[in-house]
């Protein structure tokens, strides 16, 4: 693919959303599994490593390390629903169940349907946000009102990774395969983008990789910045890269998915 087809705009109408609406019929029909693991997914969290781990570390910078790690939680929780929606989720309708050809077979374009498959992973990643922010506030590990600002955030954060998901499953040969960027790129992003330790413990090069290249690092500093609160003027360089990244990559899966659909 060359790269002047890869920066190539795609045309996108309003027909996206057609497709945003069928996944979202298809989630609503099974909602009693779909919003029970985010609930479970939080208590586990807060359990065994806000409470377990947090019984040794106390605090970091001043902050109770349960509470250093809540929006941690909710970034990883964002990653992980859009991730794996655009990427098994998308293959399985594409591959398996035909879904991707009989759409492009009405007046939906391939633009559309791939640009509602990413609207659709975002949207995941608001709902799993908002169970896992509730869970949260609970315990009484985030700041509201103010902490409310993660939910729209989450929506940029899950375009950016439904976005690279759809990268990966345009270039997959198998869902097989989809284990490869699932366990060498999403697991350790998870762990080294200043998560559940501070991103000033790496080595300097690995700070400046973390920045450079690991969205979660941005999503987990400005839900940090929300959730503490903590609010500084670093937010506008987290956003920047965001907004940055996810206009990059939503223009690159757009155009690689429609090569392999067309091919």
């Amino acid at each position: 693919m060359t790269a002047a087809a890869l920066f190539c705009l795609p045309r996108i109408t309003r027909r996206a959303w057609h497709v945003w609406r069928r996944n979202l019929e298809v989630f609503v029909k099974t909602w009693k599994v779909n919003f029970f693991p985010p609930f479970v997914e939080a208590f586990l969290y807060l359990i065994a490593i806000g409470v377990g781990i947090g019984t040794y570390v106390k605090e970091i910078d001043g902050i109770p390390y349960v509470n250093f790690i809540a929006p941690s939680i909710l970034a990883i929780a964002v990653m992980n629903s859009a991730f794996f929606e655009c990427t098994y989720g998308s293959y399985v309708r594409m591959y398996y169940q035909k879904a991707f050809d009989a759409m492009i077979a009405t007046p939906l374009s391939i633009e559309d349907v791939i640009a509602g498959e990413l609207l659709w992973g975002a949207t995941k990643s608001i709902m799993y946000a908002a169970i896992m922010l509730g869970v949260l506030s609970l315990f009484g590990v985030v700041a509201l009102p103010i902490a409310l600002l993660v939910i729209p955030f989450a929506f940029l954060g899950g375009l950016l990774f439904a976005a690279l998901a759809m990268c990966f499953t345009a270039i997959t040969p198998s869902i097989d395969a989809l284990n490869y960027p699932s366990f060498l790129f999403i697991t350790p992003m998870s762990l080294f983008s200043g998560t559940f330790f501070p991103l000033s413990l790496l080595p300097a090069a690995f700070q400046y990789i973390a920045l450079a290249l690991l969205p979660l690092t941005h999503v987990v500093a400005i839900f940090r910045m929300f959730s503490l609160p903590a609010l500084s003027w670093a937010i506008m360089f987290h956003l920047a890269w965001l907004l940055a990244g996810t206009a990059l990559l939503c223009i690159f899966s757009i155009n690689m998915m429609r090569r392999r659909l067309i091919v």
